[in-house]
């Protein structure tokens, strides 16, 4: 298992080298046949108004799949014990759900509900764009489902989850709604329609998925 330990606003001592290895790699000790790669990054902030400061984050890259964990607390050590606490339960979670799905095998067809196709997603604001890139990131996009999708973002923990949908090859952005359920943000060509391999015209650019029917 490959551990990288990456800090910002913060050496990377000896010391606390020997804390993460402890700590993350007793957090993945009974899941390192699922485990390929372990990301760890340490920052503390620099604005005195940010509080808690010191962050610990935990990416695990699993078979294809990322499951990522972060706490922030005034202690890095005390982060680093709570984000190893948390992955470890992230990770029991994942194998969990494998071991289901390989229990409980089901189609995952209609897990998606037809919306209304919203036009305008901004209304009378106008758009805004950073006055620079601070960051970027490259990742692997392999075609899923949307069933899959859904998985990876309970997975990471992030409001949302861009991949690439396996039954149109686009594009898409799976997230969690402020009033419960999760929304899918579809890409339209211009005659406002997204067309499936069935051949079949998908009338919503936002489409929700309840959680009622993800197993």
């Amino acid at each position: 298992m490959k551990l990288v330990i990456h800090g910002k606003n913060i050496e990377i001592t000896d010391a606390i080298r020997e804390y993460v290895h402890q700590k993350i790699e007793k957090a993945v000790s009974h899941f390192q046949s699922i485990t390929n790669e372990v990301d760890v990054h340490l920052s503390v902030a620099r604005n005195p108004r940010i509080n808690p400061r010191q962050a610990a984050e935990v990416t695990i890259y699993a078979n294809g799949s990322v499951i990522r964990a972060e706490e922030s607390s005034e202690n890095l050590y005390a982060s680093i014990d709570l984000v190893a606490d948390k992955i470890a339960r992230q990770l029991r979670k994942y194998k969990e759900r494998r071991q289901d799905h390989k229990t409980h095998a089901q189609p995952t067809e209609e897990i998606v509900a037809e919306s209304v196709v919203v036009t305008d997603l901004i209304g009378d604001r106008t758009p805004e764009l950073p006055s620079e890139v601070v960051r970027t990131k490259y990742f692997s996009m392999p075609p899923m489902t949307l069933a899959e999708a859904l998985e990876q973002l309970q997975l990471v923990g992030h409001d949302f989850y861009m991949f690439r949908n396996a039954e149109t090859g686009e594009i898409n952005v799976i997230y969690e709604r402020n009033h419960g359920g999760y929304g899918v943000i579809q890409p339209r060509n211009g005659n406002g329609h997204t067309n499936g391999k069935n051949g079949k015209s998908a009338h919503a650019n936002v489409a929700m998925a309840e959680k009622s029917h993800i197993k």
